[in-house]
């Protein structure tokens, strides 16, 4: 299988389903929203846009499965299956904070070998594959060269519905708050790994996220040159629904403040 070639179609797809998403952000009306769960959003948007992703992945790759956000299929495949979000920052685009993208994974097996996620309003589209770098709109981009937290810019997400680990969450934050340039939550994981991928983050952490919040990005990171972990510098983040991502030199750090709160 070529996956450069792969990559191209899941690129155009991507860019196509995220003209419906954009067009659909300048009319939409919250009187749409449906509740998954407690503060769990979607609405038809999220929906359409991912029956409209698998019906176009599903002709350029007919044998693979799905693992979906919303559900649209949940046909598993034995070797390939693909893992999408088709609108990673619901929340964002429903109160209309121009900060949403759509991400997709190929996983072989057990192994994460493509992904893509497109920034759909600054029309911005991170490609990886296996082996083969990482690239924004066509350009390789490559993590950036921080060698300390201090030195760095960094990411989360912010719990909205599983508040069990909050005081630990509280308590990462109170520490790497006093110790780098600043912290961003910008309401997509997705954007949030591309951005470190693209060296405009260090590093990114946050727990209690599904694999289709994370897949895509994971590719990215790896390939540009990243590191990715679970808190507790393992290759679990599926399992244990956490993530660090960062540019390879902080991640003894991050590692260091996250395992001391969350071993415990």
């Amino acid at each position: 299988m070529d996956l450069a070639v792969l990559t191209k179609k899941v690129i155009s797809l991507t860019e196509e389903v995220g003209e419906f998403i954009h067009g659909e952000s300048k009319i939409f009306d919250r009187e749409h929203i449906e509740y998954k769960g407690m503060h769990d959003m979607v609405s038809y948007v999220d929906k359409t846009a991912e029956r409209d992703l698998v019906k176009g992945l599903s002709s350029i790759l007919p044998e693979a499965g799905y693992i979906t956000e919303e559900n649209t299929s949940t046909i598993l495949a034995d070797e390939y299956n693909w893992i999408i979000d088709p609108l990673d920052g619901t929340t964002n685009f429903i109160h209309g904070v121009p900060t949403f993208s759509i991400s997709i994974a190929l996983q072989r097996k057990d192994e994460l070998v493509l992904g893509v996620v497109y920034e759909i309003n600054r029309k911005e589209c991170f490609s990886a594959w296996k082996d083969g770098g990482a690239y924004l709109n066509g350009k390789r981009i490559s993590v950036s060269l921080a060698s300390a937290v201090e030195n760095t810019l960094l990411a989360t997400g912010f719990p909205f519905y599983e508040f069990s680990k909050m005081e630990k969450y509280i308590n990462v934050l109170r520490v790497l708050m006093q110790k780098c340039h600043g912290i961003r939550r910008i309401g997509s994981a997705a954007i949030d790994l591309a951005y470190v991928a693209c060296g405009r983050f260090d590093g990114y952490f946050e727990y209690n996220l599904n694999s289709y919040d994370i897949a895509a990005g994971m590719v990215l990171v790896r390939e540009a040159g990243g590191q990715v972990f679970d808190f507790k510098g393992g290759n679990n983040c599926f399992e244990r629904r956490e993530i660090i991502a960062t540019n390879g030199k902080i991640s003894t750090e991050l590692l260091a403040v996250l395992g001391k709160e969350f071993d415990q």
